[in-house]
């Protein structure tokens, strides 16, 4: 009875702790957002107005006061609680203040960058520009985040726990914010050069406005990637976290848009050569856009490449990984297009330019996918030992089977589907081949990609297996009667024998009674001289019998029975 009330108290006053922590902190997230919009409202009121704060919105100024003189001080009082009990460890190691820290982190750092570069992008090409608003959030909130940063980097009070995440945070919004800008300029920039100036709004911006504008973006978010990647100190971090920032945005989205703009480049050019359908300066308005998004997408994708080869060899193998998917995802897809566009051309040989476009649009998939995942997936270099098998390359095999596997039992049911409702004769016109090739390409496409990994995984299974060493059984079953920790004895004596354990408990150890629930742990020693007990022992069934403690170690008896029936 004592017992239970030990472990039982524990545990409530455990969880009381963890609520209290998570209310603590959710309410003062709640009084930091809201002291900062009243005070950011009465700031951009002030810039407005000058000093007549009440013109003529008297609701809003008397919402802003109320948030910033009651949220305020709340939020100033609460802090300082929190901040005294940041003294003791345990609140500095507990995941709300991790979580907490973080969360503000990112609002204040989304929050005032987006304010300050939209406030300068909207000074470019505009006679009257609207700065106040973004003025008043970008100085409260950029208030707020040089706070929490301060914090962040407190050498006594900083989080223990997630103290990776907002260095993450950062990098990763960055970024983002720098790449897609930068694709936008440089893609403005290429239309122009390629096609000259074409002003679809009559009285719009020049264009070299929109192209500033996007400049301002691109500076903003690579300061703020460099800030916490560089100066920060983010890539020098070596956390799960950052490998996954890594691979998840710096390979995985930088690939998808550098393929992707390739694939469009490919594609256009293609279709300049081979399918003039369209007036030229229709045909070449993706050409600028995507050539950008191919170069940028590369450039993300290569230093990161770069970047991850520094890191731990888990890191750098799904980096390859990941591009090898990509690849690949691509290359099939180009497959079941050109596959789908050849059933058209043949059920109808004076096919249009729309089967033509189709068929360019799967070739180009097919010439950008490839070559890369040639590259990253190098099929001629597969490993021909065990021993060179990398860990995570089954998991990634199993994954793209089981990928291709559901795509292709899709495919096929609808071509099932298609094929009855043509024979029952529900649709008029048009041939079968004419509804099912669109299906019949992406069968053939997954198709093949699930027997190739099902191939390689089947090789390496029989590889892994031939390398195991087999276990000589030399005892059928074991009656283990033990008062210690049952599982690392029993997982010992399966390797060691490849014998079935059934444990009995002993309630006593040493002579002494052993309260409810309480189970002494095996120690490393007793686990080596049961193993050795049971060498050399052959027979169908053993009791093993352990304890208790002879002098200084526990006894041990190993008793052949024989069971009757």
């Amino acid at each position: 009875m004592s017992s239970d009330i030990r472990t039982t108290i524990p545990t409530a006053g455990s969880a009381q702790l963890t609520l209290r922590r998570l209310i603590l902190y959710v309410l003062l997230f709640t009084l930091v957002v809201i002291a900062a919009a009243g005070l950011s409202g009465l700031l951009e009121r002030l810039f407005s107005t000058g000093a007549l704060l009440a013109s003529t919105d008297v609701a809003g100024v008397a919402r802003s006061l109320a948030f910033t003189l009651i949220g305020g001080p709340l939020a100033a009082l609460l802090w300082w609680v929190v901040w005294k009990r940041l003294d003791d460890g345990a609140e500095r190691s507990s995941v709300g203040w991790g979580l907490y820290l973080s969360a503000v982190y990112a609002v204040s750092l989304i929050t005032s960058a987006t304010a300050i570069l939209g406030m300068a992008a909207s000074f470019i090409g505009q006679t009257e520009p609207q700065w106040h608003s973004p003025l008043s959030n970008g100085l409260v909130w950029g208030g707020i985040f040089l706070w929490h940063r301060w914090m962040w980097r407190h050498p006594a009070k900083h989080p223990l726990t997630l103290d990776d995440l907002p260095a993450v945070i950062g990098s990763v919004f960055g970024l983002v914010v720098g790449a897609v800008a930068a694709i936008a300029a440089v893609g403005g920039l290429l239309d122009v050069a390629i096609r000259g100036y074409i002003s679809l709004t009559p009285g719009g911006d020049a264009w070299w406005q929109s192209v500033l504008r996007a400049l301002v973006w691109a500076v903003g978010g690579s300061l703020v990637w460099w800030w916490h990647w560089h100066r920060g100190g983010g890539r020098k971090l070596d956390t799960a976290l950052v490998d996954v920032a890594l691979i998840g945005v710096g390979i995985f989205a930088a690939g998808i848009t550098a393929l992707g703009g390739a694939g469009v480049v490919v594609f256009v050019l293609l279709r300049a050569a081979f399918d003039q359908g369209e007036p030229i300066n229709e045909l070449l308005a993706p050409l600028g856009p995507a050539i950008a998004a191919a170069a940028v997408g590369a450039l993300v994708w290569r230093y990161h490449r770069v970047s991850g080869a520094h890191r731990s060899v888990a890191t750098r193998r799904a980096s390859r990984l990941v591009t090898s998917g990509l690849a690949l995802a691509a290359a099939a897809s180009g497959v079941g297009v050109v596959i789908n566009a050849s059933l058209a051309m043949a059920v109808s040989p004076l096919a249009g330019s729309g089967t033509r476009t189709l068929l360019l649009g799967g070739i180009s998939s097919l010439v950008v996918g490839g070559p890369v995942w040639w590259r990253a997936w190098r099929p001629t270099r597969q490993p021909h030992t065990a021993d060179t098998i990398p860990p995570g390359r089954r998991v990634y095999l199993v994954a793209f089977f089981g990928i291709s596997a559901v795509v292709a039992l899709i495919a096929l049911l609808i071509i099932g589907y298609r094929f009855f409702e043509f024979l029952l004769g529900e649709v008029s016109g048009g041939s079968l081949l004419d509804r099912i090739r669109a299906q019949l390409g992406l069968l053939v496409a997954a198709g093949l990609v699930a027997a190739y990994h099902f191939g390689l995984w089947r090789r390496e299974h029989a590889l892994l297996a031939a390398a195991s060493p087999a276990t000589a059984r030399t005892i059928d079953h074991v009656t283990m009667v033990t008062a210690s920790d049952p599982a690392p004895l029993s997982r010992a004596i399966t390797a060691a024998t490849g014998a079935k354990v059934a444990v009995w408990k002993r309630v006593d150890a040493g002579g002494t009674p052993l309260p409810a629930g309480v189970v002494p742990p095996s120690d490393p020693e007793l686990v080596e001289r049961v193993v050795a007990a049971l060498a050399g022992v052959a027979a169908g069934s053993v009791l093993l019998v352990i304890g208790p403690a002879d002098g200084q170690a526990a006894r041990i008896e190993v008793i052949p029975v024989e069971t009757t029936r």
